[in-house]
């Protein structure tokens, strides 16, 4: 009998491109997981900046705190760590550009500004996405009207643990699942398995994954060192088995969309409902 699908991690990522933070449970709200990706670095012309630019980014790391999160630079102790609610108030905002779309957001504390600045060598600010702000799923994509926070696409990102372990056994340095930034991580079925998931649930809440996930240059930055792999890995093995499509998009992962409520606990059964035609 094989082995049913687990829920076996659960990451949200505070701020887009830092670190993520483990957790057991989380709720899910319109925009993904309760406080993922709510909060935004923008440069000095208020565009997303993110690792594929500056790949630096990799050094800031995020740690639970009470009714927020703390971010440290690794390689700079002399950076106090800085404390960052979950929430913004609108005291000051700014238009943010975010791939195509331009958003309404709300600014930090000054001394957020000052300390992402420093640790990053350049003119930094950090801008948080309210409740009253619409940004929506690709529209082609998008029947429901689904919402999407400062993720580049989708609320949720699935990863199956079998095919993060069948892509290391083609490198010659396994990679961990950090490298790719799933929100979702489920154990059991085999490598893949879940690219040809449409309508599930993990335990009683229902999603459903709509496309693979295209993968880019930040998959080659080392999470814990800042650097890029020099052989471009393990972007160029992912390119020679998982490359589709007419642009050849690299695909890792599966984009998902879920129902705007509910709670998801580490351990939770996955059920799939049905398969993409």
């Amino acid at each position: 009998m094989a082995a049913p699908l687990l829920l076996s991690d659960l990451y949200m990522y505070p701020v887009k491109s830092l670190g993520g933070i483990r957790v057991t449970e989380a709720a899910v709200e319109a925009r993904g997981l309760r406080h993922d990706r709510r909060w935004l670095i923008v440069n000095e012309r208020n565009q997303f900046m993110t690792q594929r630019q500056t790949a630096a980014m990799a050094h800031l790391k995020v740690a639970s705190a009470y009714n927020g999160f703390l971010l440290s630079h690794q390689a700079r102790p002399d950076l106090l760590p800085l404390f960052v609610p979950f929430e913004a108030t609108p005291e000051k905002t700014l238009f943010a550009t975010i791939w195509d779309d331009m958003v309404f957001a709300w600014r930090a504390r000054p001394e957020c500004d000052e300390w992402l600045s420093e640790a990053l060598g350049q003119p930094s600010k950090l801008v948080y996405m309210s409740d009253m702000v619409r940004r929506d799923v690709e529209p082609e994509h998008n029947p429901e009207g689904q919402l999407v926070s400062f993720a580049d696409g989708y609320p949720f990102l699935l990863i199956g643990q079998e095919s993060l372990g069948e892509l290391n056994t083609r490198l010659a340095e396994p990679v961990g699942m950090d490298r790719f930034r799933p929100n979702l991580v489920f154990s059991g079925g085999q490598p893949f398995g879940e690219d040809a998931w449409h309508d599930f649930r993990v335990g009683e809440v229902p999603f459903r994954a709509v496309r693979g996930c295209g993968r880019c240059i930040l998959t080659t930055i080392d999470q814990q060192t800042a650097r890029k792999n020099p052989h471009g890995e393990p972007l160029r093995t992912l390119a020679s088995y998982r490359s589709q499509g007419s642009k050849n998009k690299v695909l890792f992962g599966q984009n998902v969309t879920g129902p705007g409520q509910g709670t998801l606990r580490v351990g939770d059964v996955i059920s799939v409902d049905s398969f993409k035609s």
